[in-house]
């Protein structure tokens, strides 16, 4: 079972990154992220259900620690999906809109403070009631999903797990996107960015590159910071980017290509009309 899970999460792992680098559309790479993660879930379900497990111990580490893993993944992606395609426009709206996201996750955690301390503290006296297949005991936090999930592949609590592996990464999300309005106080009237920090890296890299600032003396971090503050986004190591962008197995200015296209249709529908 170990070999099997190890191997299906760095393929997920290791595709998961291909998108980011491969997608342009955030909201486009959320959803072929959410197809990758249902079928490697589909991978695992079958293994286990054609080969079991060798005793309870194996059983009680893969629901507890390995199988919330990747549906955490899911989870998260799903919940980040619903987040911004649901997002309003402006700074003060959006605040407020990220808040309550906020304490979402916080009525989540007091609704389950024992089971957090317990799987916090990582304690496992009751891990076979937790963590078995059919040891359901409805004195112990049970959620509804559990009822209706398939109790093949389902514990009590698994995937309870997974939604307290997904609320951190979640909270990290809208804290980071609350802390990029509070900082750059954006006004309704900025721009905005709105395609990949990809998109935007490899952007950066072909100006760097031509030398288009003070005659090509201009050091890319400068270049970069000058552009985050600019479209109010932070591009991380964006130098980390451009290695992934000069390893892609495709197109490696995919970016600036469709730049090059859009503008030559533009000018071609003008022309038509004169």
């Amino acid at each position: 079972m170990d070999k099997f899970y190890k191997k299906t999460l760095y393929e997920l792992e290791l595709a998961i990154n291909e998108l980011e680098i491969e997608t342009d559309c955030p909201i486009q790479r959320i959803e072929a992220v959410i197809v990758i993660i249902v079928s490697s879930l589909s991978k695992l379900k079958q293994f286990v259900l054609k080969r079991d497990f060798i005793n309870i111990d194996e059983e009680i580490r893969f629901f507890k620690h390995q199988k919330p893993v990747i549906v955490s993944k899911l989870i998260y992606y799903n919940a980040i999906y619903k987040i911004e395609t649901k997002k309003p426009y402006g700074a003060k709206p959006i605040r407020k809109y990220l808040n309550e996201e906020l304490n979402k996750l916080k009525r989540f955690f007091d609704n389950n403070l024992e089971f957090y301390k317990y799987y916090r503290t990582n304690n496992s006296f009751i891990d076979e009631k937790l963590f078995v297949r059919g040891k359901c005991d409805i004195r112990l936090w049970l959620d509804t999903f559990y009822f209706e999930a398939d109790h093949r592949f389902s514990t009590s609590h698994d995937y309870k797990v997974a939604k307290i592996i997904a609320n951190d990464l979640i909270q990290v999300y809208l804290e980071d996107r609350l802390n990029n309005i509070n900082v750059k106080k954006v006004s309704d009237n900025s721009l905005i960015w709105t395609a990949s920090k990809t998109a935007l890296t490899e952007l950066i890299y072909a100006l760097y590159s031509h030398g288009a600032f003070n005659n090509g003396n201009t050091e890319i971090k400068l270049i970069a910071k000058t552009f985050e503050d600019a479209f109010n986004i932070e591009l991380g190591d964006f130098y980390h980017t451009f290695m992934e962008l000069k390893a892609r197995k495709i197109n490696r200015t995919k970016f600036l290509d469709r730049l090059c296209e859009a503008l030559i249709k533009k000018m071609d529908e003008q022309d038509e009309k004169q």
